[in-house]
């Protein structure tokens, strides 16, 4: 992580910015408040003062990936939606991790609940007739194919070969009826 002292403009996002270069890094577990006010050289009651604690920061990460996502996946017929999840686990993996790990966040905070709720239109907006088991059908097979790309367990599997090709082609196994 790099270190550079705060002296004025965002914290909260400069404290956010930081926290998700750390998990990338080491994971969630190694983020503290205290570390993360020594790397914006701010006082180690600054962060609290914006997050209340950890859990309130990765409360914040999660509302953010979630804005992130219903950005991403917007607009997007089934297949590509599935396309744009693959892609933002890549492009966005600490958001990723801490937006699927409830044990991390605080599950009631409104501004979470908003986030999610859009996301879930937006996911819902791109399946045929909104059908919610098409929708779990989707989400699962993209969530699992995103997670295993992450961790490296596709490698082998995907030989060099493009992740969003290979998922297009997986997703083309499904056959969805309106």
């Amino acid at each position: 992580m790099t270190k550079s002292a705060y002296h004025h403009g965002d914290l909260q996002r400069v404290l956010i910015d930081a926290a998700l270069e750390l998990i990338a890094e080491r994971g969630p577990a190694a983020v503290s408040l205290r570390d993360l006010a020594r790397v914006a050289g701010v006082s180690h009651a600054a962060p609290a003062h914006h997050f209340g604690d950890k859990a309130g920061l990765f409360t914040a990460i999660a509302v953010q990936g979630n804005e992130l996502l219903a950005e991403a996946l917007a607009g997007a017929e089934l297949r590509d939606m599935g396309v744009r999840y693959v892609r933002f686990a890549a492009e966005h993996p600490s958001h990723f991790e801490v937006m699927f790990r409830p044990d991390l966040y605080h599950r009631d905070d409104p501004d979470l609940l908003a986030a999610r709720a859009r996301t879930s239109e937006v996911l819902r907006a791109g399946v045929p007739g909104g059908a919610d088991q098409v929708m779990l059908a989707a989400w699962s097979l993209a969530h699992g194919f995103a997670t295993l790309r992450r961790t490296g367990n596709l490698d082998r599997l995907l030989g060099g070969h493009d992740a969003e090709d290979a998922f297009r082609e997986l997703a083309g196994l499904l056959r969805v009826r309106p």
